[in-house]
């Protein structure tokens, strides 16, 4: 029923739309510091947490992304940021407007191609822009239901399952970790040895290298920690294990994890993205 003025003209339409309030699938939180001995950040930390489609199906879109520069202060600020930049504008334009756009639906193999594509645009930009310089490069594409996990160097990725247990679901692609897996060195002299930072696999070096790509989904209360080494070179598992699980806000669980970061010396630049699904 509309409203009438007194010559019984129509004020307000019979037809009025109530648009849904949608909200996304996953609810994030994140976190950065320059820790406690460094000048100048070069990590680079971008997330994006949106939806597309429409009002009777919207599908969830989010990329979630740490990049850590190295090669000095300026080279790896600009490499960092150089990669990040070149993953997002690839997927906004191959995935997320020809989803929105043309109702593009993708299949598994489809966006594993746009994923590797958009890591050579990266790589591309970074040996073009910032000869020298490298970045790590870790994020995650939601898209609907669906998660996909991309990874090259030692930023890492981790998954808080429901049962309670933290899962690292990344491998460092570091010299320190490959004599791990030989049985050189263990674990424990890992932290501490001269060639930790030393990467074999990172955006920037001139040799031609495939990025860790993996598909999986999430259960409703599961959270993913992305993360700089600047993190998980201080805090061991058990530690971020705690951190993550007692603080229910998701907010609050990021702060507390670059504090414990720097109140354990802070030698590095600390980064930390937190995603948590929803039902």
């Amino acid at each position: 029923m509309s409203l009438r003025d007194a010559d019984g003209i129509g004020l307000v339409s019979d037809a009025v739309q109530v648009v849904p309030v949608i909200r996304t699938k996953y609810r994030v939180a994140n976190c950065q510091s320059t820790g406690k001995e460094r000048l100048h950040n070069e990590d680079t930390l971008f997330t994006l947490n949106t939806w597309l489609g429409s009002l009777d199906a919207p599908a969830n879109f989010g990329l979630y992304l740490i990049a850590d520069g190295m090669g000095g202060h300026q080279s790896g600020e600009l490499a960092s940021n150089l990669a990040a930049q070149g993953i997002y504008q690839y997927l906004l334009t191959h995935v997320y407007q020809r989803a929105l756009f043309e109702r593009k639906t993708f299949t598994s193999t489809e966006l594993i191609e746009c994923l590797q594509k958009a890591v050579e645009e990266a790589q591309a930009l970074v040996l073009q822009r910032v000869p020298g310089g490298g970045t790590t490069l870790t994020f995650v594409m939601a898209l609907g239901d669906d998660l996909y996990s991309v990874h090259v160097g030692d930023s890492r990725l981790y998954l808080l399952r429901t049962d309670g247990s933290l899962v690292l679901r990344t491998r460092d692609h570091s010299l320190v970790k490959r004599l791990v897996d030989l049985g050189e060195i263990s674990e424990d002299e890992a932290g501490s040895h001269p060639y930790r930072n030393v990467l074999y696999r990172a955006l920037g070096q001139t040799d031609p290298f495939e990025p860790d790509i993996d598909a999986f989904t999430m259960e409703t209360g599961e959270r993913l920690l992305i993360c700089s080494d600047g993190l998980w070179g201080v805090l061991d598992h058990d530690s971020i294990h705690r951190i993550m699980y007692k603080d229910k806000d998701l907010d609050v669980a990021a702060i507390g994890l670059v504090e414990a970061a720097n109140d354990a010396g802070g030698p590095d630049n600390i980064s930390v993205i937190l995603v948590e699904r929803l039902a």
